[in-house]
């Protein structure tokens, strides 16, 4: 027997094994390899700060997300041992395998900022990415009484980029139906030159926070955390006093990448951009947030991305070529408060812009601007997530960018792309 073995059962992990089940040739078992017996929804995590209390909907077993006849090995992961094609589990146990997906995803480490974890962690600090911080923000958002809340961004790369300002967005709106806004002030500190990290929303999507009053401080790199004197200071010896201070801490790539030296200085495995094949690896292919490749770290490039990488184990199983068909397709709604939202629709070498998706003419969902339709979009996603998404159903979405229905193309220079979005020099 041949083993494809899948290190994380998280979005990227669960569709590609999800897609392969009943698709490898005979001969081949599919194994995942995850200790967490629930899987969660982490788009939802945005909701919980301000009120939400539907965690029962954003959490289910791990063993209903995984389809019948994939092996679910329900132990954490030590070491890849490239040279013997070995996954070390807990207890020394060893896991052989032919082919291997890294799909291990990233985690929050806030101890990489001094200051940031201690006595004031989950008290008047708090971080909005794990389920237990967005629901230990939910009890300190009711109460708070005003003062300065900041948001602040670490350090970049970081899961679902837009979700810092979302939550100022959420916060905004939070704030004025409890009837304190006019004694909160919002500041977003990021290390980025703008508010998103894509140029073009930048410049169009500025008015939303001068619209809400949120102010912004740009190219803002968090060196440490007074946590007793409330003080947020930047390696340009830039301070921010707050009253209550939300971080997204520094993200970085599983331990196992680290000890397995597969990662870069932050744990990201580097990675093909197209193919998706590990550098210097011909049988391990690496999706998701684990990847360093220049795309978001969101739900829509997995699901984009599980796509090209079932296609490639396919390939390479069958003695083919592997297919260099990623371009960094991503979409991502947009919450911007007052049951509004955005769509945003980009990949690596076309920047967002205005028009309709996925249908030209008619959408339904308009792109760059606000409107409720996108929210209810975004909050439509879920079921479509435990639904379609994750069960690997077809969806009427293609996985690489296509600008029909777009208004204008905003193109880097150097690599130009036809109508269906594909780089020409590609």
């Amino acid at each position: 027997m041949k083993n494809l073995v899948i290190l994380g059962g998280g979005t990227g992990g669960t569709m590609v094994a999800n897609h392969l089940n009943g698709e490898m040739p005979k001969g081949w078992t599919i194994t995942v390899v995850d200790p967490s017996k629930s899987h969660l929804y982490q788009p939802g995590l945005l909701f919980l700060p301000f009120g939400a209390r539907d965690e029962d909907r954003m959490v289910k077993p791990r063993a209903k997300t995984l389809q019948s006849g994939i092996d679910w090995v329900k132990k954490s992961v030590e070491l890849v041992d490239t040279d013997s094609q070995e996954v070390v589990l807990e207890g020394d146990e060893r896991l052989h395998y032919d082919l291997l997906v890294l799909a291990s995803g990233s985690q929050i480490r806030p101890e990489e900022t001094p200051g940031l974890l201690g006595d004031e962690w989950r008290q008047s600090i708090h971080d909005f990415y794990t389920l237990e911080g967005a629901q230990a923000l939910r009890e300190t958002l009711a109460t708070f009484e005003g003062g300065r809340l900041v948001v602040d961004v670490v350090e970049m790369p970081i899961k679902c980029p837009v979700a810092p300002l979302e939550f100022l967005f959420l916060a905004d709106d939070f704030f004025k139906k409890r009837g304190i806004r006019d004694r909160v002030e919002l500041v977003y500190a990021t290390p980025l030159d703008g508010a998103f990290t894509k140029p073009v929303c930048s410049n169009v999507l500025s008015y939303l926070l001068a619209e809400k009053g949120i102010r912004l401080e740009t190219e803002f790199n968090a060196a440490e955390v007074d946590a007793e004197g409330h003080v947020l200071s930047s390696y340009d010896e830039r301070r921010i006093p707050y009253d209550l201070l939300v971080s997204v801490p520094t993200h970085m790539g599983a331990p196992f990448i680290e000890a397995s030296g597969l990662g870069d200085e932050l744990a990201f495995v580097p990675t093909d951009h197209h193919t998706l094949l590990a550098e210097g690896h011909n049988n391990i292919f690496v999706i998701g947030d684990a990847t360093n490749v220049p795309a978001s770290k969101a739900g829509s490039v997995a699901h984009f991305q599980s796509e090209i990488v079932t296609e490639n184990i396919l390939h390479t199983v069958n003695g083919r070529s592997l297919h260099d068909g990623f371009d960094g397709h991503a979409n991502c709604f947009i919450e911007t408060g007052g049951g509004k939202g955005l769509l945003i629709d980009f990949n690596y070498f076309v920047e967002p812009m205005p028009g309709h998706y996925p249908l030209p003419a008619v959408g339904p969902f308009t792109l760059l601007g606000e409107s409720r339709r996108n929210h209810w979009g975004k909050l439509a996603f879920r079921w479509i997530y435990w639904n379609a998404l994750l069960p690997a159903r077809p969806l009427p979405v293609p996985n690489r960018m296509s600008l029909v229905g777009k208004k204008s193309v905003h193109v880097h220079q150097d690599l130009p792309i036809d109508r269906a979005g594909k780089s020409k020099a590609a």
